[in-house]
């Protein structure tokens, strides 16, 4: 099968040559049944990362990169690389993995052994048996992921999947070709949780498998924590709102009680 690991980035230079050594001395020759490629999908990083990028390019032949003119978010980002992917590729999975090496990639053959055992989409996650968040993250860092978490499990519940925010994944083609115009309108992180909520949903076969986060080195992070917050609540609790309006129950409810 062929696999896309699409890697969105701003101001990620350090870290992406890092990575993509790993990926490309490490990682893929001990992959031997599957064709690998890279897509860094770019939103115009003033440091140069896109110039980086075109190096590794020209070093490894299954480096691309999509330049975004200005900076889309997440979101947006993932959509585009993933879309991009798809015309140019033909892959059969999707990866989605950040630029900073706080995702294992010594846990790819993991991702792809699932695929090839029925998963359709399969997350890394950080709280199961196995994977964990980095022990030097503050109280509250610690709290607001996995508060997050357990907020989303809650509202939408859905208590059997562990890991809603993650963002390490591997997906098949056909889950993103169906629910692709579904996730246009999502930006930031919420994007991960309404991808995995619609999968789940739509009744593909998900499943976890564990990972230990790492803590970036170089650069910072790009997450907003008020606007996170705000967004991931809007969507989940409209999203399960919708959910109770069209449910079986609710319209035996309506029907029993109206006689």
């Amino acid at each position: 099968m062929k696999a896309v690991i699409v890697i969105p980035t701003f101001n990620e230079k350090g870290n992406i040559e890092k990575l993509v050594e790993i990926l490309e001395n490490e990682v893929f020759p001990k992959i031997k049944k599957h064709e690998l490629h890279i897509l860094v999908v770019d939103d115009s990083s003033p440091d140069g990362t896109g110039e980086e990028v075109k190096k590794l390019s020209k070093k490894y032949g299954n480096v691309a990169l999509l330049i975004n003119e200005k900076k889309v978010g997440l979101g947006a980002a993932y959509v585009r690389g993933m879309k991009y992917a798809m015309e140019k590729f033909k892959p059969d999975i999707l990866f989605e993995m950040d630029a900073d090496l706080s995702h294992d990639p010594y846990k790819i053959p993991q991702f792809l052994s699932e695929i090839e055992e029925g998963s359709d989409y399969v997350v890394g996650s950080r709280y199961i048996k196995g994977g964990s968040i980095p022990s030097n993250w503050g109280i509250h860092r610690k709290v607001f992921s996995v508060l997050g978490n357990l907020v989303v499990k809650s509202i939408l519940m859905r208590f059997w999947h562990h890991d809603w925010t993650s963002g390490y994944r591997a997906i098949k083609s056909k889950v993103f070709e169906d629910l692709e115009k579904e996730l246009t309108a999502f930006r930031g992180y919420t994007f991960q949780v309404s991808f995995l909520h619609k999968a789940i949903a739509k009744g593909y076969k998900v499943s976890e498998i564990p990972f230990h986060f790492t803590d970036r080195t170089l650069g910072k992070s790009k997450i907003a924590p008020r606007e996170y917050i705000f967004d991931l609540l809007k969507y989940v609790i409209k999203a399960r709102v919708i959910e109770l309006i069209h449910s079986p129950f609710l319209k035996y409810a309506i029907t029993g009680f109206f006689g």
